[in-house]
């Protein structure tokens, strides 16, 4: 009788066991359901042509946002009979208001973005495009020109709401396609309006203010269709949805209990039915949790490496962007629109730049030794580039060796994009390349500060060009230093013991996995949504 009734007692405890091992406990529901939300809406995987829709919709509005002919020709325009401004006036009181708008609106734009759930962002998007084109047909005044650089600041700042907005519509498993998809979309756009630019200039015999009202007339249309997007109903910080928060406070909750349990059971018993305060959930967000972890973020030798390449060398790119009309303008002075070549050039970069990024998702080597070398050798050739722009009398050089520069900028767009993202969450990642953005937007201007505007040096636009060589010079010893001592200091470990062979193994760029744990913060929480 003890026997049987030890070998029952027996069998029900392991029956109970296996039911423990096949119900998940209250704790394990609140985390499998969290991690559900955090994938995505429930909705998405059942009704794949709804998402798909909205795909194809969005890429649509991205490829009609960049068709603005005229743009590639807004520097010749204003320095032409038409508009009648000199080129130091263009150079030292029109153009630097640009990076100053800019930096002003960067970040209530980013914040902005996520807290209104895009849509709203990419239609003051679109009513700045309209602005931008009216008062460069209607201005006649330096003040209107600056206005118009000014919302060509907002402009510029709103392109984070169509960047991110894709990320609403599909789940983690489908944003490296989708993210592919919406980049083609502006880039074939941006390549189509240069190209359909130039021909207008060349064949056409169309001017600059006929240019500029068809460019209005597509931005019109892209007001239009931005009106009729769909509203997310998620977003990366402010609009997680309540179902997620929810069950996040609750996971907190039991990890909590669990914790008070093993130390002292009957205060956990009283404890656990208080609810947490405000405060107590602000200090546990997503988005607070994140801004500490960037200080952690900082302390990593690659992240910290290729989110200062995005700093400096982005400045200088952009500053050449914003410059380079002005200085074939001074290279070759034209009477006559059409030998201005400017969509054209900006067609063959924009067309290279695709290609160099492309080839760079296919470049494997050990990343973790040879990326100082890469950057140094990279900005070293954009250098001496740089130096040939601003020395020589011929137009097609210059041309050329804009091509060439921007096209080894972008080859290591993607890859400076891959090595940051690949080892953190897309809400920290997101915030790593807005600070990124943010603080190269401010070292932009206080260079246009010095250098370019009247209260500065007011240099004209060769000397800038020059400065610019000297900045990417001082960045090309910078890089190469680093490039000697971490290669110096490898082939040292190496050969004192072999060093970690498995961690200097070749990498190459590839989709990082959607289902990849996410990385934990400081605190101990995680920064998935």
């Amino acid at each position: 009788m003890v026997a049987e009734d030890t070998a029952g007692s027996g069998a029900r405890s392991e029956g109970e066991k296996e039911m423990d091992r096949k119900a998940p406990t209250s704790e394990e529901r609140d985390v499998e359901m969290v991690v559900s939300a955090a994938e995505g809406p429930p909705g998405e995987a059942a009704q794949p042509g709804k998402w798909k829709g909205a795909v194809i919709f969005l890429c649509f509005y991205g490829f009609m946002i960049s068709i603005k002919p005229g743009e590639p020709f807004i520097t010749p325009y204003l320095l032409s009979p038409e508009k009648n401004f000199t080129r130091e006036q263009v150079t030292n009181e029109i153009t630097p208001v640009l990076t100053y708008s800019y930096m002003v609106v960067l970040v209530p734009a980013f914040l902005l973005t996520d807290l209104l759930r895009y849509k709203p962002v990419l239609i003051i998007q679109g009513v700045s495009q309209v602005v931008i084109w009216l008062l460069l047909l209607l201005g006649t005044s330096l003040l209107e020109m600056q206005f118009m650089e000014f919302f060509y600041g907002i402009t510029m700042a709103c392109r984070v709401a169509y960047s991110s907005y894709i990320f609403s519509l599909v789940s983690p498993a489908l944003y490296q396609r989708v993210a592919g998809y919406s980049r083609a979309a502006l880039l074939l756009g941006v390549f189509t309006s240069s190209v359909l630019g130039q021909l207008c200039i060349s064949f056409g015999g169309i001017s600059f203010y006929t240019l500029s009202a068809v460019s209005l007339g597509f931005v019109s249309f892209g007001l239009t269709l931005s009106v009729f997007l769909p509203w997310p109903k998620r977003s990366l910080f402010f609009n997680r949805t309540r179902f997620q928060e929810q069950k996040e406070v609750a996971a907190a909750a039991a990890a909590a209990k669990s914790e008070l349990d093993q130390m002292n059971p009957k205060e956990s018993a009283s404890s656990s039915a208080a609810p947490p305060c405000s405060a107590s959930r602000w200090r546990d967000s997503v988005f607070l949790q994140m801004l500490l972890e960037v200080r952690n973020v900082a302390r990593r030798p690659n992240l910290r490496l290729w989110s200062l390449w995005w700093v400096f060398n982005s400045t200088g790119y952009y500053l050449v962007l914003f410059y380079v009309h002005i200085l074939w303008n001074k290279v070759h002075p034209v009477t006559e629109n059409k030998n201005v070549y400017n969509g054209g050039v900006e067609a063959a970069s924009t067309l290279l730049s695709a290609l160099t990024s492309f080839i760079a998702g296919y470049v494997k080597i050990r990343w973790n030794v040879w990326s100082e070398l890469v950057i140094g050798v990279n900005t070293a050739v954009q250098a001496g580039l740089l130096l040939l722009m601003a020395t020589t009398d011929k137009i097609w050089v210059c041309y050329m060796a804009y091509v060439i520069f921007r096209g080894f900028y972008q080859f290591l767009v993607p890859i400076a994009t891959f090595q940051i993202a690949s080892s953190l969450t897309k809400e920290l990642c997101a915030l790593v390349f807005g600070i990124n953005t943010f603080l190269g937007t401010i070292l932009k201007s206080i260079i246009i500060l010095i250098f370019s505007d009247k209260r500065g040096l007011a240099l004209d636009v060769k000397s800038q060009f020059l400065v610019y060589f000297v900045y990417f010079t001082i960045l090309t010893v910078v890089y190469l230093v680093c490039a000697a001592v971490v290669i110096t200091r490898h082939y040292r470990n190496q050969g004192e013991g072999g060093g970690d062979k498995e961690q200097v193994a070749s990498t190459e760029l590839s989709p990082v996995a959607a289902e990849s744990e996410a990385e934990p913060l400081s605190n101990g929480n995680s920064a998935k949504a």
